[in-house]
């Protein structure tokens, strides 16, 4: 039974987070490894959306996240920029390994701006960083481009599981901080975004500034 069929449960949220970026860049597979721990390496390009929820606890309020994973083939845009509407976490996808890739990722950020209503908490994510061998983005490059769009930043390989969990996570609490900091002032705001009746007595911390920096890289 969940919380919500509970009158006398926690305090529950649930926010829309999209997954962007170029086709192959490991956009599923980044999903299915953190909401079922799963890879497959034969992973096709997704025809239209889906999307998985996954539940965090934050300062003792259940958080849920819907993670919609969008196509990101050229054909499938006029579909997917629908599913853009009432996102308030998004994560950018580049293959390290592909330098086109990462080229698009200012395309991507201009969609998303288009198409987002509200404060967005944004991660650059330079994924298939287990493929250091035949690396084509650095990781300062990611950095820089972090730094310049005010983004967070994080390095993470679907395949081995690096920093995956940590990439979703840091997102939704990011969300939740901005989300706590705008209920303080907005009770609209707080009814959109409530499953059950909650109130939020103070603002998270900012100790998860856009300063954090993640790679699978030790240089």
């Amino acid at each position: 039974m969940s919380d919500s069929d509970d009158d006398s449960g926690g305090e529950e949220y649930l926010f829309k987070i999209v997954i962007i970026g170029d086709s192959a860049v490991g956009k599923s597979n980044l999903l299915s490894r953190y909401a079922r721990n799963e890879f497959n390496p034969h992973s096709k390009a997704t025809i239209g959306v889906e999307f998985q929820t996954q539940s965090m606890g934050i300062d003792g309020k259940e958080v849920k996240a819907q993670i919609w994973d969008t196509a990101g083939q050229e054909r499938f845009r006029a579909v997917t920029s629908a599913y853009y509407r009432g996102a308030v976490g998004a994560l950018i996808v580049y293959d390290i390994s592909r330098r086109t890739t990462f080229d698009s990722v200012g395309r991507w950020l201009d969609e998303l701006k288009m198409h987002s209503d509200t404060t967005v908490a944004r991660m650059l994510v330079g994924n298939k960083c287990d493929l250091g061998t035949i690396r084509d983005v650095s990781v300062e490059e990611g950095k820089a481009l972090a730094e310049q769009h005010d983004l967070f930043f994080m390095e993470t390989s679907a395949l081995d599981s690096t920093n995956v969990k940590k990439a979703f996570e840091l997102v939704i609490r990011e969300i939740y901080n901005n989300v706590s900091r705008k209920v303080l002032n907005s009770d609209t705001y707080k009814a959109e975004l409530t499953v059950n009746r909650v109130s939020l007595s103070k603002t998270e911390t900012d100790a998860s500034k856009k300063t954090q920096n993640f790679s699978c890289c030790s240089r």
